[in-house]
């Protein structure tokens, strides 16, 4: 039975687990789940994981991971302050104590380390250029990790690291967002975005456990080449509800906070083909607009 650790339990960790427990997988794995929250233990308990309470932002609750877990799943986020993972480095402090490390380690990062590649076609040869203190983070976190990886000689771990950029599902929509019609950018200025499903993303980390390469980073992407605001309007347009307003930067920028323009500045177009022919995953929602009519189907169906 392959033992299985997951770090950063939420929505991601959820649909994972609901994979590893599907009736051709069931008694395969022993899988457990670090959780920050002790009265959330008992949700995991049923969704079939061992829940372990521990906090990334305090080493000395870490203790019972040393030599826990043959594989490990990485998913959380770094702090919201400093340039640097201090939650990655507790983690690989924690794993690296005890005699045995896991064999594997699958990290989920983020497209942002690329910075603004001007709706350029990239891949995962791109020179890292982060521009927001989030993605400097992640930067740090995924150095750290493939360090790590390699400091272990023979006993090496291999590290595979996926970039996946804005996540969504049927119920991770920006609904809100389009109801207090907060804008987007005109055609002539509006950036290109990338997506994946959650339910892709999912299933890209059980396909990095089993094919990813030490070292080796995959961009977790679908296939859509769209731009922000036609994103909006698909959604939108799904949901019964209005196109958000298209303005130049200059007013958009005065529109939004820091936080929601800092996702506008930024313009790529990013490639997949390691996640396909590497990791051999096939997309069960290759564009968003086939993700968005299955959510909008579900819904329809759910109300009659």
């Amino acid at each position: 039975m392959q033992k299985i650790l997951i770090v950063g339990s939420g929505d991601i960790a959820r649909r994972i687990l609901f994979r590893l427990h599907g009736p051709c997988r069931a008694g395969r794995y022993r899988i457990y789940a670090l959780l920050r929250e002790p009265e959330t233990a008992a949700f995991w308990r049923r969704a079939g994981a061992i829940p372990l309470v521990g906090d990334l932002d305090d080493r000395a609750s870490l203790r019972r991971l040393a030599g826990l877990a043959d594989q490990v799943l990485h998913l959380a986020p770094p702090p919201g302050t400093g340039q640097q993972d201090s939650r990655t480095r507790h983690l690989l402090s924690a794993l690296s104590a005890g005699g045995s490390l896991p064999r594997r380690l699958v990290y989920v990062s983020t497209t942002g380390i690329y910075g603004d590649c001007a709706g350029a076609w990239i891949d995962e040869t791109r020179r890292c250029r982060p521009e927001s203190v989030r993605a400097i983070r992640r930067v740090d976190a995924e150095r750290r990790l493939r360090e790590w990886g390699r400091k272990g000689g023979r006993r090496g771990v291999c590290v595979s690291i996926l970039r996946a950029p804005g996540i969504y599902a049927a119920d991770r929509l920006p609904l809100e967002r389009l109801r207090q019609g907060l804008p987007v950018l005109t055609a002539d200025e509006d950036v290109y975005s990338n997506h994946i499903h959650a339910d892709d993303l999912a299933a890209a980390c059980l396909a990095a456990l089993r094919h990813g390469r030490a070292n080796r980073v995959y961009n977790a992407v679908d296939d859509s080449d769209l731009r922000m605001a036609d994103y909006f309007d698909c959604v939108a347009d799904a949901s019964a509800l209005p196109r958000p307003p298209r303005l130049s930067r200059n007013a958009a920028a005065a529109r939004l906070s820091p936080l929601q323009w800092s996702f506008m500045r930024e313009s790529r177009r990013i490639m997949n083909r390691r996640l396909k022919r590497e990791l051999k995953l096939r997309l069960a929602y290759p564009t968003v607009a086939v993700g968005i009519a299955k959510a909008a189907a579900g819904r329809n169906s759910c109300s009659s």
